[in-house]
């Protein structure tokens, strides 16, 4: 091997300079994280639309254009913005030529979200086709691309439409395989938008999106169930602040830096997470527990802040220490902030006030049961971690700096074969196995007790690093990956039910999905063909035509690791568990796991009737 080595050849020819297109399309996690088919809320065809939208959304904060046009047919993405237009004679450079941009210029846009000057090349690279037009003064200009190369350039010419910027893109499916957008996520990031910016109408495919009062609708549209209080709203220069406390497990919070989402949190989230606590602490006079003081919170926080620094290109999480390069640091801006205004609240509302103490102590009280059973619990599942296999780990975590990180995966799975066979055919940098000892407990109506009484949650939770919230997951991406029959569909309710009931925010941040693997596998002699649904499966019959071999998996052990290979990797199907906007967790959880009501059984007769017609065929 050594001799092999020293032939390898390095010189001149092995250098190679790339442009700034060929780069992104290279390295396109660089610039967007990771590219993804869509299922996941944070794949790269949203962080498209996004770095577009978060263009028009700066020009409504400079005071430019009250209205965004978002359109998506099929896989053309067109954002309308009526903001001052970019100024024409630098309209291609501002879409490829990188490190261009009005953001370098402090001045022009002081608390913005895009700031690198990337953002729009990487749309234009990533995609086949790509326009970028300008309305400005009675004049426009429009030029096109494809993956990033221009095609079109049009002179300027005059016209009649308001002032504005127009970009159009369909994502490169090279990049992004068999991708398709999904309305409910990108809904979500138009509300968020909405949310931040009062009085901004964005109008996506017909649908109005607005909001009156900014992070207390925000706060509303998002409960779980009934609050301890009404939300407590605060505002003030370059913060806004909502809050309550609700009944469920764990924390939950909605962080924002300019507008921009922060899924990840940062040193705004951090600051606000330690300064409620001490505020609440003077408050009261107690020198409570930090955990009892934000246990069932529901929290969200926005700030402004000149020229933020971010942890990555897709901006999850804030890093700056500073509002300002010159300026206060975040955590004492924050905590002045929360100091001032929430003590001055409770004072003034001493039914919340009351309200409050009274959750606080009854945390406490949980703690304090749950204090015995959690060590016996830790000792147990660390015994456990050395002696089974119930979790084949990967390499890089969720909660590192890793490049992959974006891309970790656990696979829930019941019984050795399934488990056997993913395993056998995973990436072990970045994808863990979990086995299920059979089916689990139906936890619904219990309490927190249980999951440290029983071994399988308690080694779930040990697993995903999620006992004290998801700041440290583990896993970006939790699958259950069950067998899809009566069995499989009963165990991925049961554990849906765990995490609504005990770890909502898991489920609430887009981290919980279902494995789609094929039903049938359709082959002749030249090709094999896996179908996922019955009409996949007729469209292989046409295309191979009617001398195939049909067989239908019964299970997730039946599938060989070379094939299961192919199901988890690139081309992936997942399955978001979402939550409606029109349904809370208490009413998905007493539906499906509550009494045995007419309505639930009309509802899993139908839903299982397209399961029952799924019988093995060969011809």
């Amino acid at each position: 091997m050594a001799e092999k080595e020293k032939n390898i050849t390095y010189s001149e020819d092995n250098i190679r300079s790339l442009d700034w297109k060929e780069h992104i399309r290279l390295r396109p996690g660089m610039y967007i994280g990771k590219t993804g088919d869509g299922s996941a809320h944070d794949d790269g065809i949203y962080i498209l639309l996004k770095e577009v939208i978060d263009n028009s959304i700066d020009e409504f904060v400079m005071g430019n254009g009250k209205e965004i046009w978002v359109d998506i047919q099929d896989k053309q993405v067109t954002v309308r913005d009526f903001g001052r237009g970019i100024p024409l004679g630098k309209l291609i450079d501002c879409v490829a030529k990188p490190n261009t941009g009005a953001k370098y210029d402090s001045e022009s846009f002081k608390k913005s979200v895009g700031l690198n000057g990337i953002g729009t090349k990487a749309v234009n690279a990533l995609s086949t086709f790509f326009r970028a037009q300008s309305i400005r003064d009675g004049q426009t200009k429009m030029a096109e691309f494809s993956r990033g190369e221009i095609i079109k350039d049009e002179p300027i010419k005059p016209s009649n439409e308001k002032n504005g910027t127009i970009i159009t893109f369909i994502p490169d499916d090279d990049i992004f395989h068999n991708y398709h957008f999904r309305n409910s996520y990108i809904e979500k990031m138009l509300w968020n938008y909405a949310y931040l910016n009062t009085g901004l109408t964005i109008r996506f495919n017909g649908q109005e999106i607005r909001s009156e009062n900014g992070l207390l609708d925000l706060l509303n549209a998002n409960l779980s169930g009934e609050i301890n209080y009404p939300i407590i709203h605060l505002k003030g220069d370059d913060i806004e602040i909502a809050m309550t406390h609700g009944h469920q497990y764990g924390e939950e919070y909605y962080s924002f830096v300019n507008g921009q989402y922060t899924p990840q949190g940062g040193t705004h989230q951090a600051a606000f997470r330690e300064a409620v606590v001490k505020t609440i602490r003077e408050f009261y006079k107690k020198d409570f527990d930090p955990s009892d003081v934000r246990s069932s919170i529901i929290a969200a926080v926005s700030i402004k802040v000149i020229e933020p620094v971010f942890e990555s290109q897709t901006k999850t999480k804030l890093g700056s220490q500073y509002m300002a390069p010159d300026g206060i640091t975040i955590r004492t801006f924050i905590s002045d902030f929360v100091k001032r205004e929430l003590d001055n609240y409770l004072h003034k509302h001493p039914d919340t006030s009351q309200a409050l103490l009274e959750k606080i102590i009854a945390s406490e009280k949980e703690r304090k049961e749950l204090a015995g059973i959690k060590k016996i619990a830790r000792e147990r599942a660390k015994k456990a971690a050395i002696h089974n296999r119930k979790l084949r780990d990967c390499r890089v975590h969720f909660n590192s700096n890793h490049p992959e990180r974006l891309n970790t995966t656990l696979f829930i799975t019941e019984g050795d074969s399934a488990s056997g066979s993913i395993t056998k055919a995973r990436n072990v940098n970045t994808q863990a196995v979990f086995s299920l000892k059979g089916k689990p407990l139906n936890t619904f109506g219990l309490s927190k007790k249980i999951v440290y009484e029983n071994e399988e949650f308690n080694l779930l939770q040990h697993a995903l690093n999620i006992e004290d919230g998801i700041e440290n997951l583990r896993y970006n991406n939790i699958v259950i990956a069950t067998d899809a029959d009566v069995d499989g569909m009963h165990i991925r309710l049961l554990l849906i039910t765990f995490f609504l009931q005990f770890f909502p925010d898991v489920v609430k941040a887009g981290h919980l999905y279902i494995l789609q693997t094929p039903l049938f596998r359709v082959r002749n002699k030249k090709e094999t063909v896996y179908c996922y649904d019955e009409s996949e499966k007729q469209q292989a019959i046409n295309k191979l035509g009617k001398s195939v071999e049909i067989t239908r998996f019964k299970g997730l052990g039946e599938i060989s690791p070379d094939e299961f290979r192919q199901f988890i990797s690139e081309d992936i199907r997942l399955e978001p568990v979402l939550i409606s906007k029109d349904s809370t967790i208490d009413q998905l959880l007493t539906f499906y796991m509550g009494k045995n009501t007419q309505e639930r059984q009309d509802f899993i007769i139908n839903n299982l009737k397209v399961e029952l017609d799924l019988v093995p065929e060969y011809s």
